[in-house]
């Protein structure tokens, strides 16, 4: 379940608030991720705790995930709530103070840092059932850290993402940095340096993610419409693009 996004100044970081939950569950349950260019906050509150597969590992309560690039799955048994904060990339560096490239399908347990911020937050999330208020928690958490590291956050490369989402990940890299008065080797840099991954990565994801729920869907009358309208080259192009995110071609994934 999806959440409306916050009002400014945080829609500048938060792109959505996620909800999953599920109450008198005794089965596992698995819940597939696959790439769609961010990153984001996860509090998890589960019966038996919370895998990720293919890494087996057990997550904590309170995490950062970076770039999902190859295909995940979180396992769960019994009763959980996970609320997930979807992040802009470009805040990753400068709110949390690690490299993005460092987390790219891997996460940071946020109790490492030792921060008495982050400490307070998860003590509050855990004293609370509510889901409103929790929503409000973490919105709460990342306005302080947005007061306190505004100064030092790249908006050019929040105006670089925000182009690349206008255009549907359809739009030349040239265009970007050009619209932005950017040598090309300065914006990559700096894109690399806040994202985490270079400007094409993170179009290819966008362009695979529109398509992925096209497909989901069922929002086309064949295959090819999918493949034009989300601007892949061909159909080849397309599966090879789809093969590599999720692990299946598009016929396999539709027939699961």
């Amino acid at each position: 379940m999806k959440v409306n996004n916050p009002d400014n100044p945080l829609s500048l970081l938060i792109r959505d608030v996620i909800i999953y939950e599920e109450f008198n569950n005794p089965e596992k349950t698995l819940l597939p991720f696959f790439a769609d260019g961010y990153p984001g906050l996860l509090f998890q509150e589960t019966e038996n705790g919370l895998l990720v597969s293919p890494h087996d590992k057990e997550m904590p309560v309170f995490f950062l995930y970076g770039q999902t690039i190859k295909p995940i799955e979180l396992i769960m048994e019994g009763n959980y709530k996970l609320i997930i904060i979807q992040l802009y990339p470009f805040v990753l560096k400068q709110f949390f103070n690690i490299d993005p490239k460092s987390i790219n399908d891997n996460c940071y347990d946020l109790n490492a840092l030792e921060n008495p911020l982050i400490e307070a937050t998860v003590k509050l999330l855990q004293t609370t059932d509510s889901t409103t208020d929790r929503i409000e928690i973490l919105n709460d958490f990342l306005y302080t850290l947005f007061r306190s590291k505004k100064e030092n956050l790249d908006f050019k490369i929040r105006e670089a993402i925000q182009l690349i989402l206008n255009n549907k990940g359809q739009i030349s890299i040239n265009s970007v940095y050009a619209e932005l008065n950017l040598h090309e080797r300065t914006f990559e840099r700096r894109f690399v340096n806040e994202v985490g991954i270079t400007p094409k990565q993170f179009s290819k994801m966008i362009q695979f993610q529109l398509s992925l729920e096209q497909l989901t869907e069922k929002d086309y009358d064949k295959l090819t419409d999918v493949v034009y309208e989300n601007g892949f080259a061909d159909q080849s192009h397309f599966i090879k693009v789809f093969k590599a995110f999720t692990g299946k071609t598009p016929k396999s994934f539709l027939k699961e």
